[in-house]
């Protein structure tokens, strides 16, 4: 998978992590309240082991529409988000077991 940059992540970078996944578009009705709760809370406990991966999706609603850079800087300077962003997905692509081996271990 490709992180807001472009740049590959695999998620062996986070084993022995607990992940929460997120699925985030700027322009949700929800958009204030998820990051601004996702910034506490990951500068609260990322040092106790938790990882918040935000996935950017554009498919509910067409809110999630600007260039990856644009919704980084929305993202990191209105919210001052520090996790990990990533690329825009399609949810509507199979999991395949290994992710989710991942994902719930």
């Amino acid at each position: 998978m490709q992180d807001i940059d472009g740049k590959d992540v695999s998620l062996s970078k986070f084993k022995g992590k607990v992940l929460l996944i997120f699925n985030v578009a700027s322009k949700c009705g929800l958009t204030t309240a998820n990051y601004s709760e996702l910034s506490h809370i990951y500068k609260k406990c990322k040092t106790q082991g938790l990882e918040i991966l935000a996935f950017l999706c554009n498919q509910f609603g067409g809110q999630e529409r600007g260039s990856n850079p644009e919704i980084k800087q929305f993202a990191c300077t209105r919210f001052k988000a520090e996790f990990p962003i990533f690329d825009k997905y399609s949810s509507s692509l199979p999991v395949t077991e290994i992710e989710c081996w991942w994902v719930f271990r």
